[in-house]
């Protein structure tokens, strides 16, 4: 099933995730590029819903619209409801969601901390999916921080772990890029 279309398990109403707002990937920094007004729509539609899936949405839409002081307040929201239905997978995937804000706000050992825990959990449960989630977006900070061996490393298990869970070619492309990008970089740095 495409990620632009919400699970069967949820309301129509909720997506799981952005991917039909999010237009590219920047080739430098591996940020999303993004459609603000689609953004802004979705958000708006989402208005006051509460129930996990619309939380863990509005953290996404709020992180790439840049309003990380508010993505952050959301993200422990949808975090703590998380750890309060017992879901321990939906626990991580808000974790994950969590990170990703901390990435954004600058907050690098963090966020990596926060994503190892996510790893662990995930790999020792074997939840494919939340594992590729959590290893894609410790790659993205370790990029940050500029330890590129290590990105890639991670990058390339997620592509892995993807491929592993039957992901379509549009949900391989972030990994991807990230592999190819991390690649060049390593390339032009060890360039003679």
């Amino acid at each position: 099933m495409s990620r632009n279309h919400p699970r069967p398990d949820r309301p129509p109403f909720v997506q799981e995730d952005t991917l039909s707002i999010i237009t590219g990937y920047d080739a430098v920094t591996l940020r999303e590029k993004v459609d603000p007004a689609a953004a802004t729509e979705r958000l708006n539609e989402l208005g006051n819903m509460r129930s996990l899936s619309a939380l863990n949405e509005k953290v996404s839409l709020l992180r790439l619209l840049g309003r990380l002081d508010e993505a952050w307040e959301i993200a422990n929201e949808a975090w703590r409801l998380s750890r309060f239905t017992g879901d321990r997978e939906q626990a991580v995937a808000s974790r994950i969601r969590r990170a990703q804000v901390l990435q954004y706000q600058g907050k690098f050992d963090e966020a990596a901390a926060e994503l190892n825990h996510c790893i662990l959990d995930a790999e020792t449960h074997e939840w494919t999916s939340a594992a590729a989630d959590a290893r894609q977006n410790r790659g993205k900070v370790l990029f940050d921080q500029g330890n590129l061996e290590a990105a890639l490393a991670d990058f390339t298990a997620a592509v892995f772990l993807r491929e592993k869970e039957g992901a379509t070619a549009d949900e391989l492309e972030g990994c991807l890029i990230a592999v190819a990008v991390v690649e060049s970089f390593i390339a032009e740095r060890d360039r003679p």
